[in-house]
C-alpha cells in the first residue's frame, strides 16, 4: 500500500533549513477517525439534549487514553521488540496501535473526566457508541496503507498483496485484508448503534450492544490475522480482551435492565 502520502526533503529558506516533513497515511487515517468520531458523536449529544461543547474537553481525554492505551499494550504484547528499540516506543504513526487497549484507557479517562463533571457517564457511553464504530471504519484504513494488523496468506479472490518496501506487512503474498475486515466492522457496529437506539429503554445498554458487536467481531477477525498479538494459551492476547468486551457487554445490558432513558 502507500505508508506514506507526502515526503518533502529539506529545504533551506532565507537560511533557515526546514523540514524534512513525512506525513504517514496511518496518522492522516487515524487522525480522521477521532475527528469524525467525535464529529457525530456531537450530533448525538444535540439529539440527547447534551451540551455538544463538553465533547471539545471530552474527546481531548478519549484520544489521549485511546493513544496511549493502544500504544501500551502494543509495546506490551511486544516486549522484545521494543527493548531492543525503546525509540520507537513512541513512534505510533508508523503503525502499531491495538483498538482494545485505546478503549480500555480512553474509557477510564472519559469516565473519570464525566464523573468530576457532574455529568452522567452512562447517558454519554451512549452518545459515544455509534461515533466509536464510525471512527473506527475510518482508522483502519490507516492500518491498510501501513500494512499493520495484516492476515494470514489466503487465496480468496479479494486477498491483497504489499509491495512497498516501508510496508510492515509480508511483501509479495496474497493476504486476508483483515485491516478492511476491521473496517467494515466498525460500520457495521456504527449501522447496527445508530439502528437500536430509539429501541433502548435503559441507559448505558447501547455501549452494552456496541461492546458485545466489537467483541465479537475481533475475536472472528483474529482468526484470519498473522501478526502477533500477544499469547494466552490457545488465544490470542487481544481475543482475550475480545472476550471481555463481550462479558462486559452482557453484563451492562443486564446491569442497566431498570434505569429508564
Amino acid at each position: 500500500m502507500f505508508p506514506t502520502i507526502l515526503d518533502i526533503p529539506s529545504v533551506v529558506l532565507f537560511g533557515l533549513t526546514l523540514g524534512p516533513f513525512t506525513l504517514h497515511t496511518y496518522g492522516l487515517f487515524v487522525a480522521a477517525g477521532f475527528l469524525l468520531g467525535i464529529g457525530w458523536s456531537m450530533r448525538e449529544a444535540r439529539e440527547r439534549g447534551l451540551d455538544p461543547e463538553m465533547l471539545s474537553d471530552l474527546g481531548f481525554y478519549i484520544i489521549l487514553g485511546a493513544i496511549l492505551g493502544a500504544r501500551l499494550l502494543y509495546v506490551l504484547i511486544n516486549p522484545t521488540y521494543f527493548w531492543n528499540n525503546p525509540q520507537e516506543i513512541c513512534m505510533f504513526w508508523k503503525g502499531g496501535l491495538v483498538f482494545s487497549g485505546g478503549a480500555i484507557l480512553a474509557t477510564i479517562f472519559a469516565v473519570a473526566f464525566l464523573k468530576f463533571k457532574k455529568q452522567d457517564p452512562w447517558l454519554w457511553m451512549d452518545t459515544l457508541a455509534p461515533g466509536i464504530g464510525l471512527g473506527e471504519s475510518i482508522g483502519r484504513i490507516g492500518c491498510l496503507a501501513a500494512g499493520c494488523c495484516y492476515g494470514a496468506v489466503c487465496d480468496l479472490p479479494w486477498a491483497i498483496t504489499f509491495f512497498h518496501p516501508e510496508s510492515l506487512a509480508p511483501l509479495h503474498q496474497p493476504l486476508h485484508p483483515t485491516q478492511l475486515y476491521h473496517s467494515l466492522a466498525g460500520l457495521a457496529c456504527f449501522a447496527v448503534t445508530l439502528a437500536m437506539k430509539s429501541k433502548i429503554r435503559h441507559t448505558g445498554q447501547l455501549m452494552g450492544i456496541f461492546l458485545i458487536l466489537f467483541g465479537l467481531f475481533r475475536f472472528l477477525i483474529e482468526l484470519f490475522r498473522s501478526d502477533y498479538r500477544g499469547d494466552f494459551g490457545p488465544i490470542s492476547v487481544t481475543q482475550l480482551i475480545a472476550l471481555g468486551a463481550v462479558g462486559l457487554g452482557f453484563f451492562i445490558i443486564h446491569h442497566r435492565r431498570h434505569h429508564v432513558l
